[in-house]
């Protein structure tokens, strides 16, 4: 589609008329009709804004011209899995596994081929190749051309490896250590458990990244335990294959 075309179907999808959709970025009625006949379009600015309001990319009210891939995982960037910048803005560099909330979420290529080769393994796609493939690739991208001007010094990993030692201190029975955290979308995680009220609740945002593990129990069966955590909380739950028929173990406010 053409930017006109996609700012008319993202308006009228979120129910908003011109003058509605020009009180939010700043600009006349006229202007946003301008836009969608194709007589103009929006300036980076008012694009910029756009894309917060609708969660898109620029690069999709632009008629995607480009083909997005993450540059730290090399994962083709779709407007659902684009990480955000500290300011709740798309970063159209980087995933939501990569990149969430303006913090860089790996500082070791070694730990995001351990963690992305299981997920690309298929019928077609040997664990072999997927190795070969990730170690080829991630060193053309800017993340790890960059990596010392980007990187933290440190300071997120020093993060999780406080979480790991919170959530170890905890003694979950069953539990093996914890020893590893990694980047999860809430979209993919967030089970409703339920509660003694007999209502079932969840407790995480769909669009937010957290950091989490999945384990097998210490003493065998059928059910997983899976662990999340934030800045603000802890949460430990026990599931069967596919996040079947959850349990929360225990939530924790830090």
């Amino acid at each position: 589609m053409n930017t006109k075309d996609v700012i008319y179907e993202l308006r009228t999808k979120s129910g908003l008329s011109q003058d509605e959709l020009a009180a939010k970025v700043f600009v006349t009625r006229q202007a946003v009709s301008r836009w969608e006949t194709g007589e103009t379009v929006p300036n980076t600015e008012t694009l910029k804004l756009l894309s917060k309001l609708f969660n898109v990319s620029i690069n999709t009210l632009l008629g995607a011209p480009q083909k997005l891939i993450c540059q730290c995982c090399g994962m083709p960037l779709e407007d659902e899995m684009i990480g955000k910048n500290a300011d709740g803005s798309l970063n159209e560099s980087y995933c939501k596994w990569c990149y969430a909330d303006g913090t860089y979420t790996y500082s070791d290529m070694d730990t995001l081929i351990e963690v992305a080769v299981p997920h690309m393994v298929n019928e077609n796609f040997s664990e072999e190749q997927a190795r070969a493939y990730m170690k080829q690739t991630l060193p053309q991208l800017d993340y790890w051309k960059r990596y010392e001007e980007l990187g933290d010094n440190g300071e997120f990993e020093a993060f999780k490896k406080q979480l790991i030692e919170e959530i170890n201190a905890l003694h979950i029975e069953g539990m093996p250590e914890v020893k590893s955290l990694n980047a999860l979308v809430g979209a993919f995680v967030n089970l409703a458990y339920p509660l003694p009220s007999g209502v079932s609740a969840k407790f995480l945002d769909d669009s937010t990244t957290y950091l989490g593990t999945q384990l097998e129990p210490l003493f065998g069966g059928e059910r997983c335990f899976g662990v999340l955590a934030n800045m603000d909380f802890i949460l430990i739950s026990t599931y069967e294959a596919q996040g079947a028929n959850p349990e929360l173990v225990l939530y924790k406010k830090r």
